[in-house]
């Protein structure tokens, strides 16, 4: 019961996963279906050979039938994570990658490394970039202890990596925002705290593919 505040700020990286599903990606069909009429789009038709973009929630559940291949997205290539890698350690910043790289990378490990070309060097890439991108994090969240302003910005957070930092980053703030207000309070008034509260992941309708 402690931890339930904090639990209520942070995502569960089962949450994190089920709001990366609605990522497009693109599917190669070897079967023939006609267009699939959902709430979040119409996708499709679907011709043998031929590629369609589709959700990647979608697209697992078609690969998991035998349906499809899944084309991993541009960004997931072994040049372009290597160019990534370089930069991440070449520079202060935090390089440009999908909000949800670690979710959409982990479910095609998952369900679909048959398609990745140079699997292992792929997962081996992200998870040196994910190193180097952690250790900027913390670099960054020392400034909390040192000083204190009333924004700290992170640019090009992904969804993991804003999930980690948000709990502690706001408890933070929380209590060096209590101390400066009770210094700030004159003896005849008070200043109510301000609580930060994490907005719930939307909901997603489960549909069932034809």
């Amino acid at each position: 019961m402690a931890n339930q505040s904090d639990n209520s700020i942070a995502f569960s990286a089962e949450e994190l996963e089920f709001l990366a599903e609605d990522e497009i990606v693109e599917i190669v069909p070897n079967m023939r279906m006609e267009p699939l009429n959902l709430i979040s789009g119409d996708f499709g038709p679907f011709r043998p050979q031929i590629a369609a973009q589709v959700p990647l929630w979608l697209a697992v559940a078609l690969k998991k039938r035998g349906k499809c291949t899944i084309r991993p997205p541009e960004w997931m290539s072994v040049e372009k994570l290597t160019q990534v890698l370089e930069a991440e350690r070449d520079s202060e910043k935090f390089q440009l990658l999908p909000f949800h790289y670690v979710e959409i990378s982990r479910l095609l490990f998952d369900h679909a490394r048959e398609d990745i070309p140079d699997i292992y060097m792929v997962r081996s890439l992200i998870e040196d970039i994910k190193d180097v991108r952690f250790h900027k994090i913390g670099t960054g969240l020392e400034i909390i202890s040192k000083e204190v302003t009333y924004a700290l910005r992170l640019k090009n957070l992904s969804a993991m990596e804003a999930n980690i930092v948000r709990p502690f980053v706001t408890k933070a703030l929380q209590t060096f925002h209590k101390l400066n207000t009770s210094e700030a309070i004159p003896e005849s008034g008070s200043v109510p705290n301000r609580q930060h509260q994490a907005m719930n992941p939307r909901d997603k309708r489960v549909l069932k593919g034809r």
